[in-house]
């Protein structure tokens, strides 16, 4: 497959994809850092766009990337709530209050920027720290688009690729219902 590489993050998640034979397709555009930069740019190809946030635990011993529609928008509050459900119904401690991770614990647990984030950033988690908690509606999705840790590119990947995808980098992942605005 012959892509236009803009970037090595890019690069590495071309590259890991191509080598786990995980389908994909992908296209390059001006840099859209925000949702809203991004949708000007975005392709009508039927995939669920997704916004993506990394956070951190009131201890900072804990990270948590969670993904979801990009048209919704929750409040910390919201997730702090449902996060702390999950964890406590599964026999963990719950995260306590909950802020947005450094961009410097971005780098170092996902390898990326603020603005490129995304479930490719799994890739450079080679410890699994992170826990990846997605919308449920996600998992209904034929396809979603991402970055391919880079704001300069999308990744649409279908549905059975996601979870090929998921399995491959064995971070923990979860799916919950979320409050939806």
């Amino acid at each position: 497959m012959d892509y236009e590489i803009i970037s090595e993050r890019q690069a590495k998640v071309l590259k890991y994809l191509v080598e786990n034979n995980i389908p994909f397709t992908t296209y390059n555009h001006p840099e859209g850092k925000t949702i809203e930069e991004a949708k000007r740019w975005w392709k009508d190809d039927g995939s669920v766009h997704c916004k993506n946030i990394f956070m951190r635990n009131h201890k900072g011993n804990q990270h948590y990337l969670i993904c979801f529609p990009c048209d919704d928008d929750l409040a910390i509050h919201d997730i702090e709530h449902w996060l702390k459900d999950v964890l406590v119904s599964q026999g963990q401690p719950a995260p306590g209050k909950l802020s947005f991770a450094s961009p410097e614990r971005m780098l170092r647990y996902l390898g990326l920027e603020p603005g490129s984030v995304s479930p490719f950033g799994l890739i450079n988690d080679e410890a699994h720290h992170v826990i990846l908690f997605l919308d449920s509606r996600l998992k209904e999705a034929p396809s979603l688009s991402f970055h391919p840790n880079d704001c300069r590119g999308t990744v649409v990947i279908g549905q059975d690729a996601f979870q090929k995808y998921l399995k491959s980098v064995g971070n923990k992942t979860e799916y919950i219902e979320t409050t939806h605005s």
